[in-house]
């Protein structure tokens, strides 16, 4: 079997992958697991040596990874340099923080040494997304591998380069031969891995079923697991918000990564003295976003990744619409090569519109005028989804409410929700559980081990 590469703003074929086989996935398993038993004996400073190595190749050739990531999905070029170097910055964060954060715990009791030892547990399966291939993989990998444990990596089948790619910066950087290993295989595949013994844990990044399935095998096996699912982030805009600061997160948080994130802002729950301000400025900024070559610096918006994931954001809006949603602007289908879709804005949603229910992935807004904050609050928590949230208001009362009632894994005020490798990242309720970055994303697939001493 083949694994393609293919370029989202032409839909022209990169290169061709075969896949890894059944002996292939085995003996992978088998050189994570040896390698596992050296690696969790080398010190903090042999590994921040190494991380530290990563971070410097992923730096000094950040223009040639960010081609790679630009051609793979199509995210702009200029977005996929910023990629590279967060990544950089989560690798030298978890460098410079591991031995600090896995420190023994000292507990007082009765017995004359108590504490708590943190120690890696094995091998961890990673199964991530398509929309940042090295940001998702990274946030993981740094912590991990910090941490003692050693992963292996199954990536979306899109992205392939991408995902060879950090197995060879790993490699490069010194880490033992096994420590980072990329599969290329199938969805297909992931669970006969996850039900071998020698894997410990497993996090997933990704659609709510590909979630489930994880979590329903990882328990029958009773194996940690860690999962990011999707969002539906509302962004709330009150009557004292700075209209034009609003206007300007509103736009970068819908349209980033060509409105393909997890935590992009997507219901935009607008009270009703500045709505149809908000409404009309909106607009105006869609339909002044240039879409095109992702490698055009003045570009705003390149092609989605997928044809399908296009499709289906184009039925999705289109379903919306005759459901009774007004489209504002935006909405199009691109005829020719690529798989572009002009950025929309969609308004006075009904309740079984697919818009107000379903995470729409892909550039599209969708508004709703609100009377209150109450009535704002209400309408962001009714959703299945609880990744991110933010509001933009200079009300104090309002901020402490809205951080106290939103159903969500964060909210941010007066700024977009962002991943940070300082902060925890995570989500409630369908959009997953556990959490990576700052000290959580390390100790998740850490043995929290009870030590004392009589």
């Amino acid at each position: 079997m083949m694994m393609k590469s293919i370029n989202p703003a032409t839909g022209k074929e990169i290169k061709a992958y075969n896949e890894h086989t059944k002996d292939d996935v085995q003996n992978a398993i088998t050189l994570a697991h040896d390698t596992f038993q050296k690696h969790r004996l080398t010190s903090f400073s042999e590994r921040k040596a190494l991380m530290m190595k990563a971070a410097d190749i992923l730096d000094s050739e950040k223009e040639k990874w960010g081609e790679l990531l630009t051609s793979e999905m199509g995210k702009t070029y200029k977005s996929a340099i910023v990629e590279v170097e967060k990544c950089a910055l989560v690798c030298r964060h978890y460098a410079d923080q591991a031995e600090h954060i896995m420190q023994d715990e000292i507990i007082e009791t009765e017995a004359s040494s108590s504490y708590v030892k943190h120690l890696p547990i094995g091998v961890v399966l990673a199964v991530m997304p398509w929309n940042f291939p090295f940001w998702q993989v990274f946030r993981f990998a740094a912590p991990a591998l910090m941490a003692g444990n050693v992963a292996l990596l199954k990536h979306a089948s899109n992205v392939p380069g991408s995902a060879l790619a950090i197995e060879e910066i790993f490699n490069r950087a010194g880490f033992a031969n096994g420590c980072f290993q990329t599969l290329l295989i199938g969805s297909e595949k992931v669970e006969a891995i996850l039900k071998d013994d020698r894997i410990r844990a497993a996090t997933l990044t990704g659609s709510e079923p590909a979630g489930r399935s994880v979590a329903a095998t990882c328990g029958s096996e009773i194996k940690t697991t860690v999962l990011e699912l999707g969002g539906s982030d509302a962004f709330i805009v009150m009557p004292s918000a700075d209209m034009e600061l609003a206007i300007d997160k509103a736009i970068t948080g819908r349209t980033m990564n060509n409105g393909q994130s997890c935590i992009a802002a997507k219901r935009f729950i607008i009270h009703a003295d500045i709505y149809e301000e908000f409404k009309d400025k909106m607009v105006a900024r869609f339909k002044a976003l240039k879409v095109g070559n992702p490698m055009d610096d003045e570009t705003d918006i390149g092609p989605m990744a997928l044809k399908q994931i296009r499709d289906e954001l184009y039925e999705q809006v289109e379903a919306s619409v005759k459901a009774g949603a007004k489209l504002l602007c935006g909405g199009d289908v691109s005829n020719g090569e690529g798989y572009f879709y002009t950025p929309a804005i969609l308004a006075d949603i009904p309740e079984d519109a697919p818009a107000y229910s379903e995470e729409l992935f892909g550039p599209v807004a969708s508004l709703y005028k609100v009377e209150s904050l109450d009535d704002a609050i209400k309408l962001a928590n009714a959703t299945r989804f609880g990744l991110g949230s933010a509001i933009m208001t200079q009300d104090a009362k309002e901020i402490e409410i809205a951080c106290r009632d939103l159903e969500a894994g964060s909210t941010f005020v007066n700024a977009n929700v962002a991943s940070d490798p300082r902060l925890p990242f995570g989500g409630v309720k369908s959009s997953g559980y556990g959490r990576e970055l700052c000290s959580d994303g390390l100790l998740e697939f850490v043995n929290r081990k009870t030590i004392s001493i009589s």
